[in-house]
């Protein structure tokens, strides 16, 4: 009896699980000799208010289906939006004729057996948000309100956005898989503009987390982007020098993102990396640890799998400032002759060890030098490390800001950047999958007039 369902329900993990299923089992009886399916539903609810004015009022529903299937070591994918039976039985097909036709690899294929993850902890990702449109409008006019009269200097807004987002994937394969979670998320986000004669600046600020009871209130979200706005009158240009540069925290995630892009496997194997077979390498100094902690219950980058359905689990990615491994799927693992970290389709929870200076004493320890809270451009080389960033921030004198500061770029190389962090901040933010302080870095080019 054919068990798979026309459209199922946001929340009918067994129906996705039938679907994967059925089509693992479509793709064994054509002849493959291993297969591997994910099939998700999604749903999802966006408002944006400019000026008071609703502007955008955005429903998402999604569903869909994708398909790989080996026939030995020839793969071939293929996907499809409708989960309806014959959608299904197409799928596997078309997946089938393309493997067919392509070449043979020899690190192509399911995960080892021994990595897929078979007993996994309930990390309580899923926390429904059922708002109606009429509230989440309140909300974020509220937000924006609460922004446009802080100050008489706040005189334009570019909106404000409540977001929520609610899903469900099932991934199976042939070696004995089949699992799937559901997850949610939730934002609210205001960027306002403030004016002082003929200057203009631009900030904001936002919440997310899994549980929307966890998310900022709206009138801290706009009193905050309001006053970040504010501060950045009178900013001016400053005169090229080398200084110490602060990253606050949502940018300091930005700068071990690319630590992550260049140890992970792709790049590691492509040899398109400024730190090819860094393993066993002072990466960063002595006091500084990065462990990945997959299972934190509710946190955003939270999974008890990876996108192949290899367990998560603990461990140290970066111990004393030395690097203790890759960040690795079963692809890169293979070609590296390694074994996958649990690391397909992103990383989960890595988390700096924050040490014992708040923010403000971050910026008296560099006493003199840029605090960076913009960052512009795509000038990051992971090949060679070399780093070139448009900036804007604060300018510390003495161990305190003295004035903004715009239209600078901040440059270095990566290697020596990251041996260059003197001191991470314990504020940490928890608003994304990299959870780390302001970390101060000893010295970069500071390139302005």
């Amino acid at each position: 009896m054919n068990t798979v369902p026309v459209v199922p329900a946001i929340d009918d993990q067994p129906a996705l699980e039938a679907i994967v299923a059925e089509s693992l089992r479509l793709a064994r009886a054509q002849g493959a000799s291993d297969a591997e399916a994910g099939a998700s539903t999604q749903t999802g609810l966006a408002v944006t208010v400019r000026l008071g004015e609703v502007e955008t009022l955005e429903y998402q529903r999604d569903r869909g289906l994708g398909v790989t299937v080996y026939f030995g070591q020839r793969k071939g994918s293929a996907s499809t939006s409708d989960l309806g039976r014959k959608a299904v039985a197409d799928t596997v097909a078309k997946a089938c004729s393309i493997a067919r036709f392509t070449a043979e690899d020899d690190c192509a294929g399911l995960p080892e057996e021994r990595w897929l993850a078979r007993d996994y902890p309930n990390l309580d990702l899923s926390h429904p948000w059922n708002i109606e449109p009429e509230r989440a409008i309140e909300l974020a006019r509220r937000s924006e309100a609460t922004a446009l009269a802080f100050d008489p200097r706040v005189t334009n807004s570019e909106g404000a956005m409540l977001s929520t987002h609610r899903g469900l994937r099932v991934y199976g394969n042939t070696r004995g898989f089949l699992g799937g979670y559901p997850s949610t998320s939730h934002s609210l986000s205001c960027a306002v503009l403030a004016t002082q004669k003929q200057e203009m600046q631009r900030d904001y600020w936002y919440t997310a987390a899994r549980d929307w009871r966890a998310l900022e209130g709206a009138d801290a979200v706009g009193r905050q982007s309001a006053q970040r706005a504010v501060q950045r009158l009178g900013s001016r240009k400053i005169a090229t020098c080398k200084a110490p540069v602060l990253y606050v925290p949502e940018l300091a995630r930005g700068l071990l993102r690319s630590f992550v892009g260049a140890v992970s496997g792709g790049s590691q194997y492509r040899k398109s990396t400024f730190l090819l077979d860094a393993v066993g390498e002072s990466v960063f100094p002595a006091f500084f640890n990065i462990a990945e902690r997959p299972h934190i219950p509710g946190a955003l980058g939270s999974s008890p799998f990876d996108a192949e359905g290899v367990r998560t689990r603990d461990r140290d990615l970066v111990a004393g400032g030395v690097l203790k491994g890759y960040v690795l799927d079963t692809y890169s693992a293979r070609k590296l002759g390694l074994e996958s970290t649990g690391n397909a389709g992103g990383i989960h929870n890595l988390v700096v060890e924050p040490g014992p200076d708040d923010y403000a004493a971050l910026v008296r320890r560099m006493d003199r030098g840029l605090i960076v809270t913009e960052l512009m451009g795509q000038g990051v080389n992971l090949v060679t490390g070399d780093y070139s960033r448009g900036a804007a921030g604060f300018w510390v004198e003495g161990g305190e800001v003295r004035h903004p500061v715009h239209e600078v770029t901040i440059a270095g190389n990566l290697r020596n950047m990251l041996q260059g962090i003197v001191a991470v901040g314990r504020d940490v933010d928890l608003r994304g999958a990299i959870r780390t302080g302001s970390l101060l870095v000893a010295e970069m080019t500071v390139a302005g007039e």
